[in-house]
């Protein structure tokens, strides 16, 4: 989640999780790319089943910002997958995480804050 016309936004977008940061690739020119350019920002990944009323949710804080150093970018394109549309990979942007809180839905008790529900996905199903 991150703010373009002064309001708040959300774009999927292919992701990694990597020593605390979230990873991801955007291309020239989107809105995301700029709005991340030293903006807090908000990430969330969800998993909802709806046939046993279950899932969870995930929400990372952190100030975002474009990686530029050529050694990290080359070692981080060996190991994140790339985008699903084409033309996404010109910006590789990283989210340290400040914050982070999940809820599990389910009979049993919300996640407290700071933890991540066993299984998370590197990347949205």
């Amino acid at each position: 989640m991150f703010t373009a016309g002064a309001m708040p936004a959300a774009q999927p977008v292919n992701y990694a999780l990597r020593g605390g940061e979230i990873i991801f690739r955007t291309r020239n020119g989107a809105k995301l790319a700029a709005a991340t350019r030293g903006a807090v920002v908000g990430f969330e990944v969800d998993e909802i089943d709806p046939a046993t009323r279950t899932g969870w949710s995930v929400l990372g804080i952190g100030e975002a910002f474009e990686i530029h150093d050529r050694d990290r970018l080359a070692e981080l394109a060996a190991t994140i997958e790339d985008p699903w549309a084409p033309g996404q990979d010109t910006h590789t942007i990283a989210i340290p995480l400040s914050r982070l809180t999940g809820r599990r839905i389910s009979p049993s008790a919300t996640l407290s804050s700071g933890s991540a529900p066993r299984g998370t996905p590197t990347r949205p199903a």
